[in-house]
């Protein structure tokens, strides 16, 4: 697809917003100004010579942008919203990457598919707006940090962010704009756990955002929220 209208024409559903080279600029779901905000608060500023793993990459603005910043080698990974039931495809990813000619590599696979011994390892490690999806936290935080050579970034939802006792939440299928694909919001106490065991010496937690609007929960404490996690070996 060259341009927008055929973009437009063949249903494209963008998720990532974008601002185009020639002026052009995409509106998806979610909107530039938050995603420039996002990516102060997830990526390093200066990526010269690492390489990055971005998994879920979906339309790829965090693989475009660690680009951007200097990274040396990108993978953009995701199966779910490329051809998996996820409501997007691989169609937006793919007419960015090519309108920015950029050098971003990608492979379609689930985050339980990516080994160190098909793909290696990474210096920077994106697992963005993936972990609430997923049935098993311990599992899929294992995939992301044995692909990690130094420093993962984890974005999810969160809860009881107060608590110190590690806990979860299950999220109810009306929950989060009704997204029956959302499951679980661990609390920052058991994300730190998770990843210590996992070989993490340093963790540094940020709560981001006010906390969802639940009608149905009288707690405070239990609504979610979004965090941003990053663990360094």
């Amino acid at each position: 697809m060259a341009n927008l209208a055929d973009c437009v024409a063949h249903g494209i559903q963008w998720f990532h917003s974008f601002d185009l080279p020639d002026g052009e600029s995409i509106k998806g779901y979610k909107s530039e100004a938050i995603l420039r905000r996002e990516a102060a608060a997830i990526l390093p500023d200066d990526l010269t010579g690492k390489s990055v793993l971005d998994i879920g990459a979906w339309d790829g603005y965090f693989s475009f942008e660690a680009e951007r910043r200097g990274a040396a080698d990108v993978l953009a990974t995701d199966h779910f919203c490329w051809s998996g039931p996820g409501w997007g495809t691989k169609d937006g990813f793919d007419f960015i990457h090519s309108r920015l000619g950029s050098k971003v590599r990608s492979f379609d696979v689930e985050p339980l598919g990516l080994t160190p011994e098909k793909f290696g390892q990474f210096d920077v490690v994106l697992f963005l707006g993936v972990l609430y999806h997923v049935t098993d936290i311990y599992r899929h935080l294992e995939a992301a940090a044995a692909m990690c050579r130094d420093h993962l970034v984890v974005e999810t939802e969160t809860t009881m962010i107060n608590t110190k006792a590690p806990l979860a939440r299950f999220i109810q299928s009306h929950e989060l704009g009704g997204d029956p694909t959302n499951f679980w919001a661990p609390n920052p106490a058991l994300v730190r756990l998770l990843l210590e065991r996992l070989g993490f010496s340093r963790i540094d937690v940020t709560i981001a955002g006010k906390p969802h609007a639940v009608s149905w929960l009288p707690r405070a404490d239990l609504k979610t929220r979004r965090m941003i996690v990053h663990a360094y070996r």
